[in-house]
């Protein structure tokens, strides 16, 4: 049987097809012929006003507070003046950068330069041979070109030769910047950071004639209290190029501003913040027209200190009161010593917590962050972390606990003071020296009372360098002690091995003698000596010192304490302390803190004239370090109250010639502590005395 398939009708399926294709080529044609010739001009018009480009919108700082939340470091709103590259020619471009520098001038208000060459007269700015020889590598200028010679090679660069010189120079200093931090339709360089608000205006209503420019609200850093613990908090400042490489992969941009020093350098991750985005809608002029947040920027964390703000302007005054004091008329009649500089460390016993850290010279934060630079006399040298010192007599307390751990020495034993020591270079008290006494017969009590040397060089030679460095580095004497500050020194401490690699010199008895009373290759920093304190007052029970309390979200959590002090590790290596736990002896430990009492309650105390009818009782220890330059440093730490310890206290003063003159400065603060001052000294901080709760 034939079975008939029926075959399908291509042909009328291809005519459907093309007839289809036709209806969509003719409704295209009339589509394009309405946008093209109908509706073109309005079309363009519109395109040139849609110009959109995407900007940063900044986050603000974390704010970084006192342990009771007084501010330290604040945002406050500013203005910011940013420049996006335009369809402009060379000569509209330097026409615009002059319109806007002009405004800017008018108005107070300075602008980025970075370019390195000053006229009037000619010189350049980079001062390093090495450093200057690699710009003009860079810029294919030739080695011996003159400041002049390169500063006509960028006029014809950047064709400016039709200005005056002082034009053209502000117009390179722009042109400069563009050449190499870079900028483009949708990627803006900053012209001027934190402008007035009457600069603001003018270039609102001249827009046309500042093409590109766009005003940015940021928050800019501010600190309320000037330079209250500068060397804490440090300061910010412009991103700089290998900073920018180094973070571009973070959202960095190379308008950004980035912590340098202090807590505003080693908890930028923290601080910073998320910086959001704004649309801009800009003509090819470069008017804008159009502005929308397209995502939020979400503020830093909050920093939250140990120190109290009170205490800390309290400690600065004390300080600087008594580098003034003594280098001007000496304290009560005494003489003067040309003190130059020092630092204090406050430091709670019971937990490591830092309340008060002053270094002399401070510096404005303020200053640093605008570009003004340091002011005359100013320093970024924290002296409380990164300063070293031979520790004087301050370390007589050391020797002894060694000396009466290792059983060398006994409680009640007491020692000679006969005159020259009948070892080494035959060393003698400082008694003997000044006044040809002695002071005879003494236990270690009475020995750290009147910080007799003789006593010490005994119980030095007896105990030996190699025990005594064992105790020093348990008790965080030249060692990091793990702060959360960047630059913290380390220091030495004097043996056989360090006097190798410092002078190739053999140790000798009479090295051992000198460290023994703190001299020779001995040298702390004043939170080495904090702790060191704190340490012996806790009964041998080591503490480490912290400045940071927590750090607050802007979620509302809070970073816990274990990862601070991984992220702090991570920052600044690992310090945690590596040396072998040593036992005490609290019978030792009250006989050591007996002589501190009597040094400041007794008379004979070598600071018994500083604290005499103080109001209770404390314990102390002054030091005289001499030094390879000549002037004598001043040393006192100390405890308080002597019963029931809270507060342990280092201060250092450079060129103070005698430690009981560094004694006062730990006498007003230790009256500011605790509550015996009438009045605060910072009048926005909340005024205490301290409560029990608090202290």
């Amino acid at each position: 049987m034939n079975i008939y398939i029926k075959q399908p009708n291509t042909r009328l399926r291809f005519n459907i097809l093309t007839f289809i294709i036709y209806i969509f080529g003719i409704i295209l044609l009339l589509r394009l012929f309405s946008l093209q010739i109908i509706n073109g001009a309005e079309y363009r018009e519109t395109s040139n006003i849609r110009l959109t480009r995407e900007s940063t919108l900044y986050a603000a700082r974390g704010n970084i507070t006192d342990s009771s939340g007084n501010l330290l470091a604040t945002v406050d709103l500013g203005y910011s003046a940013e420049l996006y590259k335009t369809n402009s020619d060379n000569e509209t471009l330097n026409q615009t950068i002059l319109n806007i520098i002009a405004i800017l001038e008018k108005n107070g208000d300075s602008y980025i330069d970075t370019f390195p060459i000053n006229i009037n007269p000619f010189e350049f700015t980079i001062k390093d041979e090495e450093k200057l020889k690699s710009w003009k590598k860079t810029y294919k200028l030739d080695s011996n070109a003159t400041a002049e010679d390169a500063f006509n090679y960028f006029r014809d660069r950047y064709e400016v030769t039709n200005y005056s010189v002082e034009d053209a120079r502000k117009i390179i200093g722009i042109r400069y910047r563009i050449t190499t931090e870079g900028y483009s339709s949708t990627r803006s360089i900053s012209i001027a950071d934190n402008i007035s608000e009457a600069s603001v205006s003018n270039f609102s209503e001249l827009n046309d004639y500042v093409g590109g420019l766009t005003i940015v609200t940021k928050a800019t850093r501010t600190y309320p209290n000037g330079n209250l613990a500068s060397h804490v908090l440090g300061y910010i400042g412009r991103i700089n190029e290998k900073e920018y490489n180094e973070k571009k992969s973070e959202g960095y941009s190379i308008n950004d501003y980035i912590g340098k020093t202090g807590v505003e350098n080693l908890f930028e991750k923290y601080l910073k913040g998320t910086n959001g985005i704004r649309q801009i809608d800009m003509d090819v002029d470069g008017t804008i027209t159009n502005e929308n947040i397209a995502e939020e920027a979400i503020q830093g964390s909050t920093l939250v200190l140990t120190l109290d703000a009170n205490l800390q302007a309290v400690t600065e005054k004390a300080l600087a009161d008594t580098i003034n004091t003594i280098r001007t008329t000496g304290y009560s009649g005494g003489k003067k010593y040309d003190a130059t500089a020092g630092a204090i460390v406050v430091m709670n016993v019971k937990n490591g917590e830092v309340l008060a850290m002053a270094s002399n010279p401070e510096f404005s934060p303020s200053d640093m962050a605008s570009g003004k630079g340091l002011g005359e006399g100013a320093s970024e040298f924290n002296r409380a972390i990164s300063g070293t010192y031979a520790p004087g007599s301050t370390f007589k307390m050391l020797t002894a606990i060694s000396s009466l751990q290792e059983g060398k020495i006994g409680i009640k034993e007491k020692i000679n003071d006969s005159g020259p020591y009948p070892l080494g270079h035959h060393p003698a008290c400082w008694l003997y020296n000044q006044k040809r006494s002695v002071h005879g017969y003494l236990n270690v009590t009475d020995a750290l009372k009147h910080s007799c040397n003789y006593f010490f060089y005994e119980a030095g030679y007896r105990t030996g360098i190699e025990q005594i460095a064992r105790y020093a580095k348990y008790f965080g004497l030249g060692v990091k002690t793990g702060i959360e500050l960047p630059s913290e020194a380390a220091g030495t401490i004097a043996s056989p091995e360090v006097a190798m690699a410092l002078r190739k010199e053999q140790w000798s008895v009479g090295l051992t003698l000198n460290a023994s009373i703190g001299q020779g290759d001995h040298a702390f920093t004043p939170i080495q000596m904090a702790k060191y304190v704190s340490t012996l007052v806790n009964g041998g029970n080591r503490i480490s010192p912290t400045i940071v309390k927590t750090i607050k979200t802007s979620y509302g959590t809070e970073v816990s304490k274990a990862e601070i002090q991984e992220y702090t590790r991570q920052i600044l290596g690992d310090t945690n302390d590596q040396s072998e736990n040593l036992e005490i002896s609290q019978e030792y430990i009250d006989a050591i803190l007996e002589g501190m009492k009597d040094v400041t309650s007794e008379t004979g105390g070598t600071a018994y004239s500083v604290f005499r009818n103080f109001g209770f009782k404390i314990g102390g220890k002054t030091g005289s370090a001499q030094t390879n330059a000549g002037p004598t440093n001043a040393w006192f730490v100390g405890f308080a109250p002597y019963d029931e310890p809270e507060i342990a206290i280092a201060v250092i003063i450079e060129g103070g010639g005698t430690g009981s003159y560094a004694a006062y400065s730990a006498r007003d603060i230790i009256a500011q502590y605790f509550g015996m001052n009438e009045e605060d000294i910072i009048e926005d901080v909340t005024a205490r005395p301290y409560t029990e709760q608090q202290r």
